[in-house]
């Protein structure tokens, strides 16, 4: 019997179980079986994994999270757990290995390839941030979390003559900001790919109240630059080189206040927009990537990255789909400009 092995690695997000089940179906079907490793790359350095059956998956479906567990583990950065990533997969003898994750996770899948393990990437990031395909799952997910956060803070807002900022996760994209902003009527929306204009951004909160509007929503992405830099809870950077962002909506808030005296609170949404139970079009986008991939594994088209483009389930090449991050398109930006104030 020919074995598989699947991870999920980088942030938790909405979907995860719905790809970790389509997978060990479909490698049913084909009599593999299939090696779920736990939390991540480091599953796969320590040899820790599950075997999974269909008795594990049953009922998986609706449920957040992901029960492999996951991690930022980057061996990459480290001679001797790339060597012992090469050990697991010849211990186990490895027919191919299936990584979930966004640019870092697959990013390390790329690298692994590149030395000749056989390896297919699914695409996750609630960020909606990766090249070469339409949407990831947990970003529809997360926009929904986000833009019923919205709708609640409008009425407490209006309630108490308040400008509320949100702070929304997006650390080099704006997608889950900008279209949760318009789902959810912001009255501003700022995204990392357009740098902060304080002044402006009073000004429409002035002009907006100046015809009688008593209240206003700003939606700002965690990673929006302040005078050209990212606001960070802390210098430390995670094993990717990444570090933690946050406060930028304390700052804007503060900002606002102080310029235009009218009262400002800030609500950091956080790890809420990727938690819970994921939306149906989550659900259906990650059952298709994981059948996708079991394709892929099956033709031997290793170094790949399952991708939706339309409407259609295709594969793109892992180098092709971590070359530049998705941005907002600023066309799409401005649109949403024309509901601002």
């Amino acid at each position: 019997m020919e074995k598989i092995g699947i991870l999920t690695g980088g942030g938790d997000c909405p979907g995860l179980n719905s790809v970790i089940r389509a997978v060990e179906r479909c490698a049913l079907i084909e009599n593999w079986q299939v090696l779920g490793f736990r939390h991540g790359w480091k599953g796969v350095i320590e040899n820790e994994f599950i075997v999974l059956d269909s008795h594990i998956v049953s009922g998986i479906l609706p449920k957040g999270g992901t029960i492999l567990g996951t991690s930022r583990t980057n061996p990459t950065k480290n001679p001797g757990q790339m060597e012992s990533v090469k050990k697991t997969f010849a211990k186990n003898e490895l027919h191919a290995l299936v990584a979930i994750g966004g640019e870092d996770t697959l990013g390390v899948a790329l690298k692994l390839h590149q030395e000749g393990l056989p390896v297919v990437g699914v695409p996750k990031t609630i960020d909606n941030d990766l090249a070469c395909t339409d949407y990831t799952f947990g970003f529809d997910t997360a926009i929904n979390i986000a833009t019923e956060c919205i709708d609640r803070l409008h009425t407490t807002a209006e309630s108490h003559n308040r400008v509320i900022v949100v702070e929304i996760m997006g650390r080099h994209a704006g997608w889950i900001a900008l279209e949760a902003g318009l789902a959810g009527g912001a009255d501003v929306i700022l995204i990392p790919e357009v740098p902060i204009n304080i002044d402006e951004v009073c000004a429409l909160i002035k002009k907006r109240h100046a015809r009688g509007k008593t209240f206003s929503i700003i939606a700002v992405a965690e990673g929006a630059k302040l005078s050209g830099h990212d606001v960070t809870q802390t210098d430390k950077l995670d094993a990717f080189g990444h570090v933690r962002l946050g406060g930028i909506g304390q700052e804007i808030a503060d900002m606002v206040e102080k310029r235009t005296g009218f009262e400002t609170r800030v609500t950091v949404l956080g790890h809420i927009q990727r938690g819970g139970t994921p939306t149906a079009f989550d659900r259906v986008l990650g059952t298709r990537f994981g059948v996708k991939a079991v394709e892929l594994i099956k033709r031997k088209k290793f170094g790949e990255m399952v991708s939706l483009q339309g409407r259609e389930i295709k594969s793109v090449k892992l180098a092709e789909a971590l070359g530049a991050p998705k941005l907002v398109p600023m066309e799409y930006y401005e649109l949403a400009k024309a509901f601002f104030g």
